[in-house]
């Protein structure tokens, strides 16, 4: 396997903040892995900020310490890979796992569809209270 050639992230609380300072964690990796392709570019961040904006609006805590974010993003020669993670979250109902596109009038439910057609591919991991969503892009 090759060395990443950029890596980027981000940790804190899970609010709109978090949001922009990914945005600006993602436009750093780009300045560091410009022969990315733009259309690569640009899907792979609209996916790792879709999981992002996910986890500030949906998830819940599992305890008494309010849900964290960590974002973790890393470049290879042929692929993007971004660990999108919720710490002290309770785990998603299978029913907010299914990634079908809801009918032309709802307001709400198309992140995950949207998610799982800009990247390879979509894995959820749970440990220890942490929701993970692994993100992969080829390139």
């Amino acid at each position: 396997m090759s060395d990443v050639i950029a890596r980027r992230g981000y940790h804190g609380p899970s609010n709109d903040e978090a949001i922009e300072a990914i945005h600006n964690e993602l436009d750093a990796l780009w300045d560091d892995a410009s022969f990315v392709p733009d259309m690569d570019r640009m899907t792979f961040a609209t996916a790792v900020i879709e999981s992002a904006a996910n986890i500030v609006q949906h998830a819940k805590p599992v305890a008494e310490e309010p849900v964290e974010i960590d974002v973790e993003i890393g470049v290879w020669p042929a692929r993007l890979v971004a660990r999108v993670s919720a710490h002290h979250a309770r785990e998603p109902f299978a029913d907010d796992m299914q990634a079908s596109m809801p009918d032309s009038e709802a307001e709400s439910g198309r992140g995950l569809a949207l998610i799982e057609a800009l990247v390879t591919t979509v894995t959820f991991e749970r440990q220890d209270g942490t929701n993970t969503w692994i993100l992969t892009r080829n390139t």
